[in-house]
């Protein structure tokens, strides 16, 4: 999104993670994948909406999303890498 793309100038990038994934393995995960040190880590979890759907008006509850935004200290995440 805008959000996340600005937030990137400031060296902190954005992840959808695992529901049960906490601060530090998201570090760790991060930390290998990337090859960057890792400064500060912030967790946000998104509730699904419940959602109508079909004539009988049946609820159909979305999945919850967990989001983490990483501020990195040294190196930077290529997000587009080239193919």
């Amino acid at each position: 999104t805008e959000k996340t793309n600005t937030l990137t100038k400031d060296n902190v990038y954005t992840f959808q993670v695992h529901l049960r994934a906490n601060k530090h393995q998201i570090t760790e995960v991060v930390k290998k994948m990337y090859d960057v040190e890792v400064g500060e880590v912030k967790v946000l979890v998104r509730k699904g909406k419940v959602k109508k759907v079909g004539k009988r008006q049946v609820e159909k509850k979305a999945t919850d999303k967990k989001i983490a935004y990483v501020t990195v200290k040294k190196g930077t995440i290529n997000v587009f890498p080239k193919a």
